[in-house]
């Protein structure tokens, strides 16, 4: 079989039987993730990999995670922080209770950070605040309800919580691990939520679906979009990746509160 019909062959295998949307993601992402499966597995070629893959639970759990999109960190982008600070504080001062969801949340950093920022700011009343992190992949909700994270010769995680003066308020750390307080786990619930499968939440006062998008083909970001869209409250906010965009199709929906951080209000 060619290259191009063996791979896919095997994209079509990962949705079918599998449940993960292949065709919504760009090709050069996917194959990246199976570049790298087929390394551990010690398979040839897309042929190869399809006979280790087909009926055999265990890869596919295994791709699953591989396809999981896993690159987060604490207050990732400092400024876009600042952006949501000011969000934090609007909420805060508008409502009785806020919902806050951060949609495919990896490990649980970006909710985690979410949740310090509220109870770190004193114009924000923490109390009001009730944050929701989802992800498709059952391993990082695991480590995100855990709450315990290591700094490595790549990510230094005292570097990422820096942001806040007294980030110690809000984890304990015992050399390199950091592991988020209980007060601030209670603050976050995770769950399992597919935004291209499953069906839109409903009245969230801010969603955060930060670098998502970049993986996505554009046919199928507007749909994806569209389900975060339904998710929000009226003049509900939104805060997507500093290299992302709105689909034309959608600007309507959306008011641009900060076009550089990215950060919209639903109309």
């Amino acid at each position: 079989m060619s290259g191009d019909a063996a791979y896919e062959r095997v994209t079509a295998y990962v949705e079918d039987e599998i449940g993960f949307a292949t065709s919504h993601y760009n090709d050069s992402y996917l194959q990246r993730r199976l570049a790298s499966r087929m390394r551990r597995t010690g398979a040839a070629d897309y042929d190869e990999y399809f006979e280790i893959l087909a009926g055999n639970e265990e890869e596919a759990q295994a791709l699953l995670d591989a396809f999981s999109i896993n690159v987060t960190g604490f207050f990732r982008n400092p400024d876009v922080w600042e952006g949501i600070r000011g969000v934090l504080r609007d909420l805060s001062a508008e409502n009785e209770h806020v919902y806050v969801w951060s949609a495919a949340c990896a490990d649980g950093r970006e909710p985690y950070s979410l949740a310090m920022l509220a109870m770190d700011d004193p114009r924000v009343d923490a109390e009001k605040f009730h944050f929701y992190g989802t992800d498709i992949n059952d391993e990082s909700l695991a480590t995100a309800q855990y709450g315990e994270y290591s700094s490595s010769r790549t990510v230094d995680i005292e570097e990422q919580l820096s942001f806040l003066s007294n980030f110690h308020a809000y984890v304990e750390r015992d050399e390199d691990s950091f592991r988020m307080r209980e007060g601030v786990r209670r603050k976050v619930t995770f769950a399992k939520h597919d935004l291209i499968n499953d069906d839109p939440k409903s009245g969230f006062d801010l969603v955060v679906c930060r670098n998502l998008f970049i993986y996505i083909d554009n046919e199928y970001k507007q749909p994806i979009l569209r389900t975060i869209a339904d998710s929000l409250k009226p003049s509900g906010y939104l805060v997507i990746g500093k290299a992302e965009t709105i689909p034309p199709q959608l600007k309507s929906a959306f008011e641009v509160l900060d076009g550089r951080l990215r950060i919209y209000r639903r109309d």
